[in-house]
């Protein structure tokens, strides 16, 4: 299993922010590895799915992410299963000076077959998210 955390601090409000994190299709603007996104209809809910095409380890994967849990405007947790993969992303956003602050945990967990190849992907997961945690970084100044 790998986990990324990082927190991120922006002067837009809590509501603000959590809605565009929520809308998960968003990753297209600020994950330099989504290459492709699709939202649900509507505002986030609990069920909605939202189809992204992620670049890992020179090829493209493609991914359903579905909103399992949602408090707004404070937590909203999105997973995605595919194979021995399963993908877990836990965004939390208080108020916070004169913006919010985001945190955000990343979790990856290979089963199966793909347990022998953790310690790689572990590695590569991590190169990721910190690309993508100075993609959000830019998106929520």
């Amino acid at each position: 299993m790998a986990t990324y955390s990082t927190a991120i601090d922006s002067p837009k409000s809590p509501g603000d922010v959590f809605e565009y994190l929520a809308t998960f299709s968003n990753a297209r603007e600020w994950d330099p590895s989504v290459v492709e996104a699709e939202r649900s209809a509507g505002r986030p809910e609990m069920g909605s799915v939202y189809r992204l095409a992620v670049r890992t380890a020179g090829r493209v994967l493609s991914l359903e992410y579905e909103i399992v849990e949602l408090d707004r405007p404070h937590r909203v947790v999105l997973q995605a299963r595919r194979g021995g993969l399963l993908s877990s992303d836990t965004i939390t956003v208080e108020p916070a000076y004169a913006g919010s602050r985001v945190h955000y945990v990343a979790v990856l967990q290979l089963r199966g077959l793909l347990r022998v190849v953790a310690p790689l992907a572990g590695n590569a997961f991590a190169k990721m998210a910190d690309r993508a945690a100075a993609g959000l970084r830019l998106a929520l100044a």
